[in-house]
């Protein structure tokens, strides 16, 4: 699957807990046009040790499989997320050069 959405968090290095291998894990956020104007929020692993090179607010590709989380809140209720394991993570553009774009202030004339 690919999805198309900005960075909603700093990518975090973690190690797994059962191999010891590095990967980066951080939250992404799809909005939609049209119908159903709600976002839709990720969770996001790189399986790969190398940095992302990714900030906060870029706007990006996801391509990886799909797959839901589940787990106890802190409050004991049952709960789950969406969890995208990600084998290409692509940097389109900053959120400010979409933002500068849209405002047609970042072209020249």
């Amino acid at each position: 699957m690919q999805v198309f959405g900005n960075l909603a968090t700093e990518p975090v290095r973690k190690e797994s807990k059962s191999t010891g291998k590095a990967y980066w894990e951080y939250r992404l956020c799809e909005s939609q046009r049209g119908v159903d104007t709600e976002p839709t929020w990720y969770t996001v692993r790189v399986m790969k040790d190398a940095d992302p090179g990714l900030a906060k607010g870029d706007f990006i590709k996801v391509t990886g499989k799909l797959k839901t989380d589940f787990y106890l809140s802190r409050e004991g209720k049952p709960t789950g997320t969406l969890l995208i394991l990600a084998f290409e993570a692509t940097k389109l553009a900053r959120r400010a050069a979409v933002e500068e774009t849209a405002d047609g202030e970042g072209t020249e004339g």
